[in-house]
């Protein structure tokens, strides 16, 4: 569950001129601007305000976060679904600090491209209590800027090894996002990123209690 050294990690410590120039390239990108190649995606960075984005809780219900309406710090993690092997052994990985991390004052918000009605039921990891949210449209993805859209060619593929995303999303839009971390402060400000267009390659549980700690409730 060690990052590989091609993942976008970035802390605080980040020089302030790259922040600007982030922020710069940023202002004027839009979210249709969706690349093909997962290589290609560049995540929001630290120190930028958190997006507005929207997700369904499995009774479809939606939920709303903003950049100033935090009262926590938050962890927000994008998987691809309940169907990905590896989505399934980082949400088991992550149960080891799960606990400590609700306990220093976080909420922690896992988003998937499942639709609501099989967020739970689709996953293999066994006795997950996390709470879990839709983003079958990828509309947080986008607004984080993790998403990217699917060639035909990795669709069939896809399909040969059972994964029809029509079905599990729901959508016809053949995008995902790349597996991503966000510890997001309680004033709506983005303090750490990790991002790996490799999605076999996640952020541990050891990693982000280590990436979280300063950033816990007072």
């Amino acid at each position: 569950m060690k990052p590989a050294p091609c993942a976008i990690v970035v802390s605080m410590h980040l020089h302030s001129r790259f922040l600007i120039l982030a922020a710069a390239l940023w202002t004027g990108s839009s979210l249709a601007d969706i690349p093909s190649d997962p290589a290609q995606v560049q995540p929001l960075s630290v120190g930028m305000r958190a997006p507005v984005f929207s997700a369904q809780t499995k009774e479809g219900v939606l939920r709303t976060f903003s950049p100033d309406g935090y009262r926590k710090p938050t962890v927000v993690i994008f998987y691809r679904g309940g169907w990905c092997p590896y989505c399934n052994m980082q949400l088991s990985d992550l149960r080891l600090v799960e606990a400590k991390l609700r306990r220093s004052g976080f909420e922690i918000v896992f988003l998937s491209t499942d639709r609501p009605a099989i967020l739970y039921s689709s996953l293999k990891a066994q006795h997950i209590h996390y709470t879990l949210l839709s983003d079958s449209r990828l509309e947080a993805a986008k607004a984080f800027h993790v998403a990217f859209h699917l060639d035909d060619a990795t669709i069939a593929k896809m399909k040969d090894f059972g994964v029809d995303l029509d079905s599990t999303t729901g959508e016809p839009l053949h995008e995902l996002p790349v597996p991503s971390v966000f510890i997001i402060d309680r004033t709506g400000t983005i303090r750490y990123v990790y991002s790996n267009p490799d999605f076999k390659i996640r952020l541990g549980a050891d990693a982000l209690w280590a990436a979280a700690t300063p950033y816990a409730a007072k």
